[in-house]
């Protein structure tokens, strides 16, 4: 019998989106794909804003939606768009984050070291292609940069393509915060190419401010929230506990997929070997985690013998995140050095030992990064300017890189 693969999706943010492409449907389909159902688009921001527990399966499609409306827009406006790169770069924007591991960007460097998930997913797209009969050749020169039409590959990844035209709204959507709200619809119409590069046509300035101002905000509303970045960092240092332990010999509950993580260091030559585990490649492994790997894991670490990965694994499942302070400068010497020493005292613990109680780092946010990937404003009369010179407000600011400073530590040592 053969299957209708001309699907219809009811998504909360964009409505019905269509799914036309049989070769689109097979892929959605597929394991590697599905699995993108049970990693969280925003990791552990569901502490600290309940809603936000929609998932990366989601905001792929969401993106397929956005890249069907923007070449539907280009088409109309007299850009050559072949139906074979229509559906090549619409399979890019949905295969752009397969290679996201559990928990999205909080455990992007924890799992494996060294390897961005943009490698992994390009990866991944490798593999596909190879069991679909190179028919995702076309799609991994878009998704590399390496096809002779480049405003295709800024559809995909630039500071104004699908991905970030998708994630804002539907972030800001399912956290609340409605300042991060912005007009894809308006911004998608107003987009053009010029000189084989996309643009903005001046109608669209005004939402293309708008979209910077979001962005920034829902960085340091959302994506920057200092009780996620408490929550994260906890995340991390369970997964760095327990990976210490594992490679000394003992033996903790966890999945199979997991277990092959924890007992080495993976890094990008073991994936490049095609290096074998358990008779499994390890792309395949990998392709097999997600947040399930983790949050059972955890549950169970919570009575473990070693002292500091029951310890952590409770706060992290009882939500009983360390206290985080945040600050435009860094912190003095010796107020750290108080913390540090009471930390020691209260846990009995020693030097070694202290950092999976005690977090020092900084974040860092801009919200337009002026330089190659700049989001260029065409003009009736042919010119092109860069956004920050058109506009008729200041957005300096918005390029320029601000970094605040914060520490985390065990909130029962009541530290003023």
């Amino acid at each position: 019998m053969k299957t209708n693969k001309k699907k219809i999706i009811n998504d909360p943010v964009f409505g019905f989106i269509t799914i036309q492409s049989e070769l689109v449907f097979d892929l959605i389909e597929h394991p590697y794909f599905q699995r993108l159902r049970r990693i969280k688009q925003l990791g552990l921001s569901y502490l600290v804003f309940p809603g936000a527990t929609h998932n990366r399966f989601e905001h792929a499609i969401g993106t397929v939606h956005l890249m069907h409306s923007a070449i539907a827009t280009l088409e109309l406006k007299g850009i050559e768009i072949t139906e074979a790169e229509a559906e090549a770069v619409t399979i890019a924007i949905l295969l752009h984050d397969i290679g996201h591991g559990p928990f999205s960007h909080a455990l992007e460097h924890s799992i494996v070291t060294g390897v961005s998930h943009e490698e992994i997913s390009a990866m991944l797209m490798e593999d596909l292609n190879r069991q679909f009969d190179g028919r995702l050749d076309m799609v991994i020169s878009i998704f590399k940069n390496e096809y002779p039409k480049k405003f295709l590959h800024q559809m995909v990844a630039s500071q104004l393509d699908m991905d970030r035209l998708d994630y804002l709204r539907r972030d800001s959507f399912f956290t609340g915060v409605m300042e991060g709200a912005i007009g894809s619809d308006r911004i998608i119409k107003m987009l053009h190419v010029f000189g084989d590069k996309l643009v903005i046509e001046d109608k669209g300035i005004y939402s293309i401010e708008k979209f910077l101002i979001a962005r920034r905000i829902m960085y340091w509303q959302v994506y920057l929230h200092k009780t996620v970045l408490s929550a994260e960092h906890l995340l991390v240092n369970v997964l760095r506990r327990a990976k210490y332990l594992y490679m000394r010999g003992v033996r903790l509950f966890t999945t199979p997929s997991l277990s092959v993580f924890l007992q080495q260091n993976i890094s990008i030559s073991h994936f490049i070997s095609g290096e074998n585990f358990n008779g499994r490649p390890l792309l395949s492994v990998f392709a097999e985690l997600d947040d399930n790997d983790i949050l059972a894991s955890i549950k169970q670490w919570q009575y473990e013998d070693d002292k500091i990965l029951a310890y952590l694994s409770r706060c992290l499942v009882n939500r009983k995140l360390f206290r985080i302070r945040l600050k435009d400068r860094p912190f003095k010497k010796g107020t750290m050095n108080e913390i540090r020493d009471r930390i020691m005292n209260h846990f009995e613990i020693d030097e070694a030992e202290l950092d999976y109680f005690f977090v020092q780092d900084s974040i860092t946010n801009n919200a337009y990064a002026s330089g190659d990937d700049r989001i260029n404003i065409l003009f009736k009369t042919g010119k092109v300017k860069e956004i920050s010179e058109a506009s008729d407000i200041n957005l300096s600011s918005l390029s320029q890189t601000v970094r605040k400073y914060f520490i985390c530590y065990p909130k029962e040592l009541d530290i003023n």
